[in-house]
């Protein structure tokens, strides 16, 4: 594995467009540590390889999409009844670029 200080972890920073105090460095260097020893671990088991990939660590149950059923849109003027600021059938909306 590469090697690693806290000059490689302020270069890191730097590169991110962020700092951090030398107090901050001295912990994230000492949690890397403890990273490196878990991926050593885990790089180690034997088993690994016969495992499958986990993409979301849940089963998830609403990953059927509805039929698309096609139906008549809402009149213009109900779909603009409850829009406080309208302008040629259109609502308007405040400028969000400057």
């Amino acid at each position: 594995m590469k090697e690693y200080n806290i000059e490689i972890l302020k270069q890191a920073a730097h590169g991110l467009l962020f700092d951090m105090s030398e107090e901050q460095y001295e912990t994230l260097l000492q949690e890397f540590d403890i990273v490196v020893a878990q991926m050593k671990i885990i790089g180690e088991n034997k088993e690994l390889d016969k495992t499958e990939q986990m993409i979301f660590p849940f089963e998830v149950s609403t990953s059927v999409m509805r039929e698309d059923v096609p139906t008549t849109p809402l009149p213009r003027e109900e779909a603009l009844r409850n829009a406080n600021n309208k302008i040629g059938g259109q609502i308007k909306l405040p400028k969000v670029v400057l």
